[in-house]
């Protein structure tokens, strides 16, 4: 066989393959496949004839060791093109035996350019293979990166998908299970997509939906549902009541009835239950349980995530065990956030006490209602279960749903130290007592699973003033007691000698309901604490209820008597907080006014009036006691309050069309069933009497309708009493479509529809009540089965239409209105699947297009505005986002026959200009905006195919309406400017995308930067002489485009840079403006992190992709190629440099890298292209790093006083010129400290060396180049390179001095080439003057020094055994610099080098004559005595020279250079001859003065020391006068 790879999982092989990689048993596992799928040998014979398109799983690997042998490597998938048998095969693409290979039939897709071949198996199957494919590269990096739990996590789970696929494709499943076991897939590919960070995978009936398939309004839904799915499971999905255990010291229940019972039902929503069961307490066995006590301590806390239990539990059928440690708080009085801590993995403030210590539950999820539950699970029922409900009320709202629970949260308190030397362990009880003063019995609930109590006592916090308990009690109150109870909290401080003892010190109260009837609101109540002891009782409750219980109730009562027995502690506070969960009791005052609204009947206007601000949770609460009171007040007055109540009631139908409130529509639905009556009563007598009177009927049908259609005409502003009975008829009539299709046809009934819906007045002669009653209609209408029709549907689309196009116009209802065009869409996508709907298209485009803009331009406006005012990102709503959706859904929807009658249909090109103004801000705005989040990116591709296939419609009629004379440069802006922002799009960025993702893109829409970029390219072309108008405007954003990393767009958009070139020098005689803003744009964008290594070259490149030519080739075709030229070669060594920059700073390059390649940027601006103001701008950038890593200006020039002096005196000559003498007096002091610390501040001599840096490895603004750089104080040779090397940790030291060959230069590798150098000073002046202190002389050799000396021995001809000196030369390298050293950078570039051999002769000059130098600069420092007591200095030099001198030394330079055979040899070294020994005989003079300096300073103990110096230098002397005795000195 022959074919190609393809990047597909294979079947079985891949999961035994994937297993093998999991479990470290890649070898017996590749035996078991091979032996399993026995492949042939290689001699397996080739069958010849063609076959379906297939694609086949690789089950053994083949190296392709024959003749157009096809490697094959286990797990790929290779596409089958051929079979062949009987002869050898010559293929293109490769041959292999058929044995190793499993066959498995396949489509082709997308025939095309972009052709996919996709197996004939399960959609399902598919999924699950191409994402274990993506996921494995992700989940290697998960281990590279330590995110090792979920790393573990992720394997488990793929496990379990190449399980769950395996027993799909076995075939051996009913359909039931086959459902559960995709669900169960699905569930495992969602959870790994979000926790990967992937995209958001749209499904319907568990399959990946093909977006071709549906409509954009419909896939907006489904994505738009499942991010909400996704964020309420993120969240928290409930917050339930407590659910108590008590348990003994060994861990079991502390009452024996509930062993085996400690179980609680946790109800999460309406069809979702988890069923706990608490097991056992795992304790140490080795402690006793803690001793009997009469107050509550914390002990400690476990924590289970829900979030990752949940998938667990979902997928199984019976209870699983978890065990979780229990932690004790470090500090208790954060003992109340113990909970957040252990979330946080806070670890420093929880500990675990042991090992052994832990608790064991048993979870289980139940899906279904509570009566489900019940009826499916009896025997976790008859186990006396406890049914732990959610706090507050469910999301779905049910009739019936009775309830009266207020939650009470002890929060916190800070009370006094009352007098004690420490703070008091204090203890709350609470109580809730009746009006009467009566204790309520069992009407406080510390949790599910215990019974209630009278008495609740909080735990006690040891000595603390300001406990925080956060404890919720569930206060089961009576309805007939809740009004005139309250709540006393009474304070006790527990003594810790006495066990005992508890003090009563202090008390609170408040009431549970105020005096208009509400309760107490959902909040936090701070209540005052009002002093008692022990000896108080409260027997006369009544003593302080007349007292304010908080800052409210305060201000209620100004004038309170100092003379009551309770006063209030000012400085003592308690807070809790309440929640209400009752069917029977409001906290809305406006609701509970309403109820009670006999009582004040002058106030019903207004009561009526506040109905639309009360939360439609309260109103279906109460909504019968509700509908009651409505209806009375419109029997007590109908004409007076008629208006407000039927307003009243269409709000309330409103409302219950939110699918939480379903359940209470059947009460709205009784009209519908009239209409059942009369037809199914006119089909029934038909029936019997054989159609007789049918056209009567059909004849009073229409009079009915005609008399609809009359009373929906009339005008309704004035009677509230027709309003009424047009929204009765509204609301009903889309009911009896189904009955009316029963005796008409579609086409009838379509008709009286369409006539009845036309009847109703515009949006402007009907009030808002009535405006949402008639679009309500229009929506059921749109939902009727009468509308899938679509003989039915072109009737009544064009009414629908209408009122729609209205209401958009005036921007009134868009939520209804948005509902309503999105099931359309969704009607048409389908209907288009098998028939044609041109004409509806033709209708929605004429009726709704330039609208739907509109609409959208406004939403955005409004959007932006939001942005600008919270300065961050607001993302449209859902409903906003749907008409994104339906803008998409139409111009998908849209031929290009509907385009060309769109355009034809303009009247003018002013016209045309303000529509394709409007749709091209539409087409940015969508780009710009977070219309769609991150992983929305099906929504994001599918917006980017829809917006380039419009563009290439519109095109033309840009091209053609706004070219030469009637050139309009705002709409060709638009376009380029759309453009630019399609092309950079960061989701259509291939190469960010995964393999297998970017492969999925590809297949599917191509890469439509490139058919954008393409469109651009035409549309320039198109311009002519108008390219000028886009000079220097467009060039910015033309750049953005070249920097995507794709070669093709890059290749089409380079030459568009000629262009603007060659119209500016034809206007202009030059192309400055190209110039300068190609050069600032590509710096901004490069800085930004854009471009990439192939970039650099890109305008140099002589050949490019397709068929047009470089820029470089373009421009040498022109006459003025020589500065194009020069330009297009700056720009690429610009883009070296910057690239260079830009990689240096985004990585963790050190300060000195930074450093250097920042001057290395700043200096091509200065000195090659003059931009002075991008030179400022990277002066202020290499300031902040060296300031950052504290190096103040190259700290070398931080001790560089010689150069502030001569500021100090331009500033003082300034400053006595102003007569500013206090400024003067300033900076002469400044200047004196100078001086003094020149002559009084040690500074170091630094090192320097040269550093070459050669092989392709190096960025640019380092490669194949030289430095030489400053070293550090103390800093030598050694450490120099250690610290090289640790900054470029891949280079090879070089260990020769010699230049590089090519093979380095040119290699893959790093090389590093460092060793020292000497610099040459440029200030010989200074340093050859005698008396000059050598501090100062110090200075000038090392600092503004730019030529750096290197030598290197060698022999020339054959080297002198006696006397090396005769053939020894040295070559002399000079490197000179850029810039001098030091400067604003510790390194600068060797801008060029010198090199020199120097003889022999010439040699011993320079050393004899650099000793003199260092000998007479020694002793004139002991001579000023700027060197002071030890003269070990001294005696080492002057012994290193005499004792040099004596065994060889000068000598050998009298040997090698003074003997009369050299002399007569070589005539023209006469004069250095002489210079030699002139030198040699002021060496003698100037050791014979130091012997005398020494003589005077030697320690006594040294004077054996000094005598041995003197004697050698008398051997030394007489020695050379022997050796020449015309050359004889005289004595010291």
């Amino acid at each position: 066989m022959y074919g190609e790879h393809k990047e597909l999982l294979p079947d079985e092989s891949q999961k035994l393959f994937t297993l093998a990689k999991s479990f470290h048993s890649f070898h017996s596992v590749l035996c078991f496949i091979s032996n399993a799928f026995s492949p042939n040998s290689f001699s397996t014979p080739l069958t010849s004839f063609s076959f379906v398109f297939s694609l086949s799983p690789v089950v053994c690997s083949f190296r392709g060791s024959v003749s157009h042998g096809l490697t094959l490597e286990l797990g790929e998938t290779v596409h089958i093109l051929e079979k062949c048998e009987g002869k050898s095969f010559s293929g293109s693409i490769g041959i292999f035996p058929a044995g190793y290979i499993h066959l498995k039939k396949a489509v082709v897709t997308n025939r095309g350019q972009y052709e996919t071949v996709v197996p004939l198996e399960d959609p399902i199957i598919t999924e699950v293979t191409s994402t274990l494919q993506e996921w494995s590269v992700l989940w290697k990096q998960l281990y590279v990166k330590h995110k090792v739990d979920l790393f573990y996590k992720l394997r488990h789970v793929m496990n379990e998908l190449i399980d769950l696929r395996r027993q799909l494709l076995s075939g051996h499943l009913t359909q039931d299970q086959v459902r559960e076991v995709k669900r169960h897939i699905t569930v495992r590919l969602d959870w790994g997509n979000e926790h990967l960070g992937l995209d958001l995978v749209p499904r319907k009936e568990f399959e990946m939906v093909d977006a071709d398939q549906i409509s954009v309004s419909d896939l907006y839904k489904m994505v738009s549902t499942l991010i909400a799915f996704r964020s309420v499971c993120d969240v928290c999905i409930f917050i339930p009541e407590k659910f108590m255990v008590k348990l003994n010291k060994n861990g079991g229940p502390k009452n024996p009835e509930k062993v085996d019972r400690l179980c609680a039902l946790f109800t999460v929503g309406p069809t979702t239950v988890i069923y706990f069961c608490s097991g056992r307490m795992l304790l140490n066995d080795s402690k006793k349980g803690p001793p009997h006590v009469q107050y509550r301590r914390p002990y400690g806390c476990a924590v289970l995530a829900m979030s990752d239990v949940l998938q667990t539990i979902s997928e199984l059928k019976e209870e699983k065990d978890f065990v979780l440690k229990v932690y004790t708080c470090n500090n208790e009085n954060e003992w109340y956030q113990i909970h957040e801590n252990i979330i946080r993995k806070s670890s420093t403030k929880y500990t675990a006490p042991s090992t052994n210590y832990g608790l064991i539950i048993s979870l289980q999820l139940l899906r279904g209602d509570m009566e489900q539950v019940r009826k499916e699970n009896p025997i976790i029922f008859n186990r006396g279960v406890a049914i732990t409900r959610k706090l507050g009320f469910p999301d779905v709202i049910m009739p019936g749903d009775i309830r009266n629970d207020l939650y009470l949260t002890l929060e916190r308190g800070d009370f006094e130290r009352g007098g004690k030397s420490v703070q008091k362990n204090i203890e709350v009880t609470m109580y809730v007592l009746y009006a009467d003063g009566e204790i309520l019995k069992e009407c406080i609930s510390l949790g599910s699973g215990e019974h209630n109590i009278s008495e609740y006592r909080s735990f006690v916090l040891y000595h603390n003033n300001s406990p925080r308990w956060s404890e919720v009690i569930k206060l089961p109150i009576p309805i007939d007691r809740f009004r005139g109870s309250h709540l006393r909290f009474e304070f006790r401080h527990c003594s810790t000698k006495d066990k005992g003892e508890k003090k009563l010190f202090g008390f609170a109260f408040t009431p549970l309901m105020r005096e208009d009837g509400t309760t107490l609101s959902d909040e936090s109540h701070e209540l005052y604490v009002y002093k008692c002891d022990e000896n108080t009782t409260f027997s006369n409750h009544a003593l302080y209820l007349g007292l304010p219980c908080c800052k409210d109730d305060f201000n209620g009562c100004p004038n309170i008597p100092s003379s009551l027995i309770f006063q209030r502690s000012t400085k003592e506070t308690l807070w809790i907080s309440t929640q209400l969960s009752s069917t029977k009791l409001t906290q809305n005052v406006d609701l509970l006014a309403l109820l009670k609204w006999k009582a004040h009947p002058e106030r019903v206007m207004d009561i009526l009036g506040r109905l639309r601000h009360v939360c439609g949770e309260e109103i279906v609460k109460f909504l019968q006691d509700i509908l009651d009171t409505l209806f009375s007040i419109l029997d007590d007055n109908t004409d007076k309050y008629g208006p407000l109540v039927f307003q009243s009631l269409v709000f309330i139908i409103n409302l219950l069309r939110d699918s939480k409130f379903y359940h209470f529509r059947v009460r709205f639905s009784a009209l519908e069933y009239l209409f059942k009556f009369i037809i199914q009563s006119r089909i029934l007598y038909s029936r019997a009497t054989c159609g007789m009177e049918e056209d009567q009927f059909r004849a009073s049908i229409q009079e009915l309708f005609q008399s609809i259609r009359f009373v929906l005409s009339l005008d309704s502003r004035s009677s509230e009493t027709l309003i009424f009975t047009q929204a009765a008829l509204l609301n009903s009539f889309p009911a009896i479509f189904d009955e009316l299709l029963q005796m008409f046809t579609v086409q009838e009934v379509a008709e009286f529809v369409r006539g009845t819906l036309g009847s109703m007045p515009s949006t402007v002669h009907i009030g808002q009540s009535m405006d949402v009653v008639k679009l309500q209609s229009i929506a059921r209408t749109v939902d009727s089965r009468l509308f899938s029709f679509p003989e039915s549907r072109r009737i009544l689309l064009p009414v629908v239409l209408h009122h729609i196009h209205l209401h958009l116009r005036q921007q009134k209802e868009l939520l209804i209105c948005s509902g309503i065009l999105s099931s359309i869409f969704s009607i048409i996508k389908s209907s288009s699947l098998e028939s044609s709907v041109q004409e509806e298209v033709e209708m929605m485009v004429e009726s709704l297009l330039d609208v739907l803009l509109q609409t959208l331009l406004a939403i955005m406006s409004k959007s932006q505005s939001q942005e600008a005012v919270r300065g961050q990102t607001c993302p449209l709503s859902d409903w906003q986002g749907e008409y994104v959706s339906c803008l998409l859904s139409l111009l998908r929807q849209m031929s290009d026959i509907h385009f060309q009658h769109l355009l034809d249909n303009f009247q003018s090109k002013e016209e045309l200009k303000e529509f394709l103004l409007k749709i091209f801000c539409v087409f940015r705005n969508l780009m710009k905006l977070s219309i769609f989040p991150r992983d929305w990116n099906v929504m994001r591709l599918l917006t980017s195919n829809i917006i380039v296939s419009t563009t290439q419609y519109l095109s033309p009629a840009l091209h053609k309406s706004f070219t030469d004379a009637d050139f309009d440069f705002k709409v060709w802006n638009s376009y380029f400017s759309l453009a630019v922002l399609f092309i950079n799009q960061p989701s259509l960025q291939l190469e960010t995308l995964t393999p297998a993702k970017r492969k999925k893109v590809f297949d599917k829409y191509g890469d439509m930067r490139v058919m954008m970029a393409y469109e651009l390219f035409s549309m320039w072309q198109n311009l002519g002489e108008n390219k000028i108008h886009f000079i220097p405007g467009m060039i910015g954003p033309f750049l953005g485009v070249t920097l995507v990393p794709q070669i093709e767009v890059r290749n089409i958009m380079i030459p568009i840079f000629h262009d603007m070139m060659d119209w500016e020098q034809r206007k202009n005689g030059n192309f400055k403006q190209v110039e300068a803003e190609l050069i600032d744009k590509l710096d901004s964008l490069v800085s930004e992190g854009k471009g990439d290594e192939n970039y650099r070259e890109l305008f140099s490149l002589t050949q490019l992709f397709g068929p047009y030519p470089s820029l470089l080739e373009k421009i040498e075709q022109e006459t003025w190629r020589e500065t194009g030229v020069s330009f297009v070669t700056s720009v690429t060594r610009l883009m070296e440099r910057l690239l260079d920059y830009r990689d240096c700073m985004k990585g963790d390059e050190t300060e000195n890298k930074k450093i250097g390649c920042t001057v290395n940027l700043l200096n091509f601006y200065k000195s090659e292209i003059n931009k002075e103001e991008m030179y400022i701008r990277y002066i202020h950038k290499l300031c902040e790093m060296h300031l950052q890593a504290e190096n103040y200006t190259g700290e070398a020039l931080f001790r560089c006083w010689e150069y502030g002096i001569p500021l100090c005196r331009e500033l003082a000559f300034q400053y006595e010129s102003l007569y500013d003498y206090q400024s003067l007096s300033w900076i002469r002091k400044m200047e004196a400290a100078y001086y003094d610390n020149i002559m009084e501040q040690q500074r170091l001599e630094p090192e320097f060396f040269r550093v070459g840096f050669y092989g392709r490895k190096f960025p640019f603004f380092l490669r194949n180049k030289e430095f030489v750089c400053r070293g550090h104080d103390y800093e030598r040779l050694e450490a120099f390179q250690q610290r090289m090397l640790g900054e470029f940790p891949q280079a090879i030291a070089m260990q020769h001095p010699n230049q590089p060959d090519e093979g380095i230069l040119q290699g893959d590798a790093q090389y590093l080439q460092i060793y020292a150098v000497t610099p040459v000073s440029e200030n010989m002046e200074v340093l050859q003057m005698d008396r000059v202190p050598d501090r100062i002389k110090s200075f000038y050799r090392v600092n503004n020094v730019r030529r750096f000396r290197y030598d290197r021995p060698f022999h020339k001809g054959p080297k002198d055994k006696d006397n090396e000196f005769k053939s020894l030369w040295i070559e002399r390298t000079t490197l000179i610099l850029t810039h001098p050293l030091p400067g604003i950078s510790r390194w600068f570039e060797v801008d060029k080098r010198e090199l020199v051999e120097v003889s022999p002769l010439e040699n011993a000059i320079y050393v004899v004559e650099n000793k003199n130098q260092e000998l007479r600069t020694l002793i004139s420092q002991y001579q000023h005595k700027q060197l002071h007591g030890n003269i070990n200095l001294l005696s080492m030099c002057l012994n290193g020279v005499i004792d040099a001198a004596v065994n060889g030394g000068i000598a050998r330079y009298q040997e090698a250079f003074f003997d009369k055979e050299y002399i007569s040899s070589h005539p023209e070294d006469t004069e250095k001859i002489t210079q030699l020994k002139d030198l040699m005989q002021e060496q003698v003079h100037v050791l014979g003065v130091g012997l005398v300096v020494h003589e005077k300073l030697v320690h006594p103990e040294m004077r054996p020391l000094h005598k041995k110096l003197i004697d050698q230098f008398q051997m030394m002397r007489s020695s050379l006068c022997h050796v020449r005795p015309h050359i004889c000195f005289s004595g010291i």
